[in-house]
């Protein structure tokens, strides 16, 4: 069984059929999915999809594209949706320099980035992190916050991934891995540990060869499990098992409570 460990079920595009896709995913060998929220609002309906489903489970966190409007009153909000039972994370957080240019823009989303990796050390609950052309920045944070987590469709380095499994971090992987152009990640892979390893979709986007023009869902994270196979030489079956007791481990969940 598969743990999808970031996919944005609260997206408008799956409106229309929600709780059907929820409904298949363990008849389709998907046990778990973790839902990041990437604004205020977003991991309000996280928690709810959350609460809804015994299997699914949920992050709060204000993505980097979405700080403009936060305020200190926003990470006493986190910190309220935090202490539910279902939240097992403080994310999507992060830097984005690929979409976001502006200079004044980077300043403020490295202000709201560290006062979100803080909440984090203050709860104790690990990280996802958006990293986007940002890869020494986002590093240093959170070795300078002392938090744990997870880089979440990671791309940076070899050289990289291991230094953060050196402070205790994940690297999680989506179909990106079967494009063409995915050496850098292949060569991540190659390197990292299976302890710390996890998979995702994040859905509804970056859909897997050849399905790129489709919405994507949990019900592909099949095709990054079988990429890491290739490249581990395992079987398919045994990197379910270890990315899901990764992922476990990481955010302190049961697998085997429903």
């Amino acid at each position: 069984m598969f743990f999808d460990t970031h996919a944005h079920l609260d997206d408008v595009r799956f409106d229309a059929d929600r709780e059907e896709l929820i409904s298949s995913l363990p008849a389709t060998g998907i046990s778990h999915v973790l839902v990041p929220g990437s604004s205020l609002e977003s991991s309000r309906n996280a928690m709810k999809i959350a609460c809804e489903h015994s299997n699914i489970y949920f992050a709060a966190g204000v993505h980097p594209g979405e700080i403009g409007t936060m305020t200190d009153k926003t990470i006493d909000d986190l910190a309220d949706l935090a202490e539910q039972e279902k939240c097992v994370a403080i994310g999507e957080i992060g830097l984005d320099f690929y979409w976001y240019k502006d200079l004044i823009e980077r300043d403020t989303q490295r202000y709201w980035f560290y006062q979100q990796l803080y909440l984090a050390r203050e709860l104790n609950l690990p990280v996802i992190v958006h990293d986007r052309e940002a890869h020494k920045e986002c590093f240093d944070a959170v070795n300078k916050s002392g938090v744990r987590g997870v880089f979440h469709c990671y791309s940076s380095s070899a050289e990289m991934a291991m230094e953060l499994v050196k402070i205790g971090f994940y690297c999680s992987f989506t179909g990106v891995v079967t494009y063409q152009g995915a050496r850098k990640s292949i060569l991540a892979i190659e390197k990292l540990p299976m302890e710390r390893i996890l998979i995702e979709t994040d859905s509804p986007y970056l859909a897997p060869v050849p399905h790129q023009k489709d919405r994507n869902d949990p019900r592909n994270v099949r095709s990054v499990a079988e990429v890491i196979a290739r490249v581990k030489n395992l079987s398919v079956e045994e990197v379910a098992r270890i990315t899901s007791e990764n992922a476990a481990c990481l955010f302190k969940i049961n697998l085997l409570q429903k």
